[in-house]
């Protein structure tokens, strides 16, 4: 009997210790290494991680002093029942940011920096298929900066310099995933119009409707989308020269279906010039605004990652003209972890409403505004193709960030 007993211990204390091992590791990696706080506030992280903040003693000052302060940070670590070290992590006390919460459908107009190259097509020259271009090296999703030492803005300058060359090799810079790169390209003679060809297709603009997340009045900076814009063909970002947003009247829905994404449909309204955009990046895109006439909405302040919950919450979108309205949806998951800077949460759209005209979340609808316990928590990035009533949502702490980055290299511009 004694013998059975001491096993089945043994036995328990070893899956015991497998479990805390499995939630320390999973605490450790899905838990990010730093957070932000306001003055005054402490560090409280979500009970399902089973983990406490616990002062290392390394602050500058003292936890509490760094709470008080102004621009402090401090060390604290993260511990499995207040007990089990996980991981140290950085905490950064900050001001609460208060934004306009918007929901205001906006059109898009931006021109690329260089011609983003987004096909390839032979060229019949004396009879046979060659293509300039690939033996040169240069593939879809490049960006072409220059030509012949000379920047190409446009399609029509690519296509001037290529038929201009008269055969002679072609100096080209271009980009690939951030790298400059160098070659030269012969132009083929083309057998169907004698004309000097590459042997490549090129994009150097686009357009389109999106949401904006936010307006922040006294910054003049505004944030949409939640996502890059992206090139159609290749998937790769469309990286910005210049742009323009303009006021959108929001005419219909197309109502998503599993398998069939919808989208609102609309139209630019081009006497309602909004403002500039500055920045396309990963987590949206960003501007400054110069005619807030169009934008509606009410101040709220931003909600750090850690304060978000499970559970109820609403969204702020445009179905109908230009005016937002609040539907009911569900934070199904809240995902901390820093690798996924645009895909932080998981939203289901509960609103009967909003089911019945959209289907859920369809496209247009991308940068439409979060809240919870009357903060902006974020915005809804992409829908799930096989489930239009669920999707992916950024925090607007990440949004937030890159805003201010804007603000400050329009500061330094000026």
């Amino acid at each position: 009997m004694i013998k059975k007993l001491s096993k089945f211990i043994f036995v328990l204390s070893a899956v015991m210790a497998t479990a805390l091992v499995a939630m320390t590791f999973y605490s450790k990696y899905a838990l990010p290494d730093q957070f932000y706080v306001s003055k005054g506030q402490s560090l409280h992280i979500d009970s399902k991680y089973c983990v406490e903040p616990v002062s290392t003693g390394a602050a500058r000052g003292n936890t509490s002093q760094a709470s008080a302060s102004e621009n402090a940070s401090y060390r604290m670590e993260l511990r499995l029942f207040g007990l089990i070290p996980v991981k140290q992590v950085q905490v950064n006390v900050v001001d609460q940011s208060e934004v306009v919460v918007c929901g205001t459908p906006f059109g898009i107009k931006m021109f690329t920096d260089g011609v983003l190259v987004i096909g390839a097509s032979d060229v019949m020259c004396d009879g046979s298929a060659v293509n300039p271009a690939k033996n040169a090296g240069i593939k879809v999703g490049d960006v072409i900066v220059k030509m012949n030492g000379a920047r190409v803005y446009t399609n029509e300058d690519v296509g001037k310099i290529v038929s201009g060359s008269a055969g002679e090799s072609v100096s080209v810079t271009y980009k690939r995933n951030g790298q400059t790169l160098y070659t030269d390209l012969s132009p083929a003679l083309s057998d169907e119009d004698k004309g000097y060809k590459a042997g490549i297709w090129v994009r150097d603009s686009t357009a389109g409707i999106g949401t904006m997340t936010f307006y922040d009045p006294a910054a003049g900076v505004f944030g949409g989308l939640g996502h890059a814009i992206c090139d159609v063909d290749t998937g790769k970002l469309m990286p910005l020269s210049s742009g323009d947003i303009v006021g959108v009247t929001i005419t219909g829905v197309k109502k998503g279906e599993a398998g069939t994404p919808g989208e609102l449909k609309g139209g630019f309204v081009e006497s309602q010039h909004m403002g500039t955009l500055c920045a396309n990046g990963e987590t949206g895109v960003y501007g400054t605004i110069e005619n807030a006439g169009p934008i509606q909405g009410k101040a709220m302040p931003v909600a750090f990652k850690q304060e978000i919950k499970e559970g109820k919450a609403k969204v702020i979108t445009t179905l109908d003209g230009q005016t937002a309205q609040e539907y009911e949806v569900m934070i199904e998951k809240v995902n901390y972890n820093d690798g996924t800077p645009t895909k932080n949460m998981i939203v289901k759209i509960t609103d009967p409403q909003l089911l019945s005209k959209a289907g859920g979340i369809v496209q247009g609808m991308s940068g439409s505004p979060l809240v919870q316990d009357g903060k902006l928590i974020g915005a809804v990035t992409h829908v799930f193709v096989n489930d239009p009533t669920k999707g992916y949502a950024i925090f607007a702490e990440n949004m937030l960030s890159s805003a201010k980055n804007v603000e400050n290299s329009v500061s330094n511009a000026a």
